[in-house]
């Protein structure tokens, strides 16, 4: 593979993660949150599982335990997200979820203690306002669903601190499966406790699951390790960063979401906040690796 497949592939794979929250409204028609979320990371699993063959006799204590840490971080990210969708516009979601970009720097001050990098200040600002035209409705009022993805993203930025750290000695395909797990266990005990449990209803519902489950989780990170492998750290957040753009295009186009002045004003915002924030870390990464060439 080459530097321009592997970026065709990156971009696919973030159009797939774009028209997840469009598939997650289909699944919604039919089944609860929790229900959707066991369904799409149960069957993830099952089919990165298959992947790992004899590498499952490598799998230790300490690994299940970093896997149940994470798969509980990204069930609860995912439910807040999967329940926000209820009341909320998947244009709203894309964008308000990409807001982890931002988030990231902030967990790793509060949690490890790292600087906060020069201008993050002024990116967070540009993506608040952004979502305040998005979302703020009737005044200083923040739709529900809003808030709950804000959760979610705020947690998917805790979810990837923690798991940059995992990865410095754990395989990402073990950790990425047992996440699966774990994340699908909880999702089916509290489905099981809290909503009445169903299939997904007819084609629609079950080409949904399927295609959340497969394509969005399990191929959707197999491809990114792929594409990592031949293109620049830098082409790859670029790319990531259209992710709610795919999200908005979709909601409009399919779902016949209303996207006004307004909305179009706090996406370019936010767009833009995600970027700055994206392109000032790669730099920050390129003049820390400098340093060390330098002192070496």
């Amino acid at each position: 593979m080459n530097t321009k497949r592997a970026e065709l592939l990156m971009l696919f794979v973030t159009f797939c993660w774009g028209s997840s929250y469009l598939f997650m409204k289909e699944g919604l028609d039919s089944i609860g949150p929790f229900t959707l979320v066991a369904y799409r990371f149960g069957i993830a699993f099952v089919a990165a599982a298959l992947l790992l063959g004899k590498a499952w006799r490598k799998v230790t204590w300490a690994m299940v335990k970093a896997g149940f840490i994470v798969g509980a971080i990204v069930f609860i990210a995912f439910s807040a997200l999967v329940i926000g969708l209820e009341s909320t516009t998947t244009s709203n979601a894309g964008f308000i979820t990409s807001l982890m970009v931002v988030f990231i720097p902030f967990v790793e001050k509060i949690v490890y203690h790292r600087p906060v990098r020069r201008g993050i200040l002024a990116t967070s600002l540009l993506s608040v306002v952004g979502i305040g035209f998005l979302t703020l409705q009737d005044g200083l009022r923040l739709n529900p669903g809003d808030a709950l993805c804000l959760l979610g993203a705020a947690l998917n930025a805790v979810q990837v601190c923690y798991a940059s750290r995992l990865l410095v000695k754990m395989d990402a395909l073990v950790l990425s499966v047992l996440q699966f797990g774990f994340t699908g266990l909880m999702g089916l005990g509290v489905a099981l406790a809290c909503e009445t449990t169903a299939l997904p209803s007819g084609g629609a519902g079950w080409f949904a699951v399927f295609y959340l489950g497969l394509v969005c989780s399990a191929f959707g990170f197999i491809a990114q390790l792929v594409a990592q492998k031949y293109t620049s750290a830098e082409r790859i957040g670029i790319l990531f960063c259209l992710e709610p753009v795919f999200a908005v295009m979709i909601g409009v186009i399919y779902l016949h979401e209303p996207f006004g002045a307004a909305s179009l004003a706090g996406a370019a915002l936010v767009l833009a906040g995600v970027i700055l924030s994206g392109r000032q870390g790669r730099e920050e990464t390129r003049k820390k690796a400098g340093t060390v060439e330098a002192c070496d």
